[in-house]
């Protein structure tokens, strides 16, 4: 199993890239994010790995980030999901961008990947809801519900978040943007900060 390639980048094509690994050429498939990342060609590259063994193929899967990586493996839990759909939904959207987007359950914004029709973004909303609130709480995709429901209960700040997200909702922005610009807001005053604070710091993300 591959995990990690780290070579010399041999060339790009759309959808994929070539890297020298002490002289044998890796096709990994990646993200256009992933790509832009590696630069250009004869560039000192390294890159995380999902490797896919199919009967018919062994196909590797090239990731920038470690959270593009867990990203790309939990969409791929979703029934009717498939890696093209993951690359294409990473090609648009960040891993924070997506998680934000699953938590504010706002299809609109994965429709915005190739492929990605309304019925299967709410697919994804729909599965990956309660996935999503793993990962901001950095317990991981597969921590059990008995200890996300711990890590929640009594949490202070949960009401400020809510209630300072529906006033920039109120104001015009997108509840995703919202969420994500308080998320970010929360994070950098501590979990009891007061709600005044987090509209304003909110505010100057979204205005940045």
């Amino acid at each position: 199993m591959i995990a990690k390639l780290k070579g010399l980048l041999d060339s790009l094509a759309e959808g994929s890239a070539v890297i020298d690994v002490g002289g044998v050429g890796y096709l990994i498939f990646a993200s256009a994010r992933t790509l832009t990342a590696l630069g250009e060609p004869g560039a000192a590259v390294s890159v995380l790995v999902d490797t896919h063994v199919r009967e018919d193929h062994i196909h590797l899967y090239g990731f920038a980030s470690a959270a593009e990586r867990t990203c790309f493996r939990m969409l791929q839990t979703v029934q009717g999901v498939g890696a093209k759909h993951g690359l294409s939904i990473l090609s648009v959207l960040s891993p924070d961008e997506v998680f934000t987007a699953i938590a504010a359950q706002d299809r609109v914004m994965l429709t915005r990947a190739d492929g990605v029709g309304p019925k299967l973004a709410q697919r994804i909303v729909n599965e990956l809801k309660d996935k999503t609130v793993n990962v901001a709480l950095g317990l991981g995709a597969d921590a059990t519900a008995p200890a996300r429901a711990a890590a929640v209960k009594g949490k202070p700040g949960d009401d400020s978040v809510a209630d300072a997200v529906s006033a920039l909702v109120n104001l015009g922005y997108g509840r995703a943007e919202a969420y994500g610009a308080v998320s970010n807001a929360r994070q950098a005053l501590g979990e009891a900060a007061a709600l005044d604070k987090l509209i304003t710091l909110g505010l100057k993300e979204l205005a940045s």
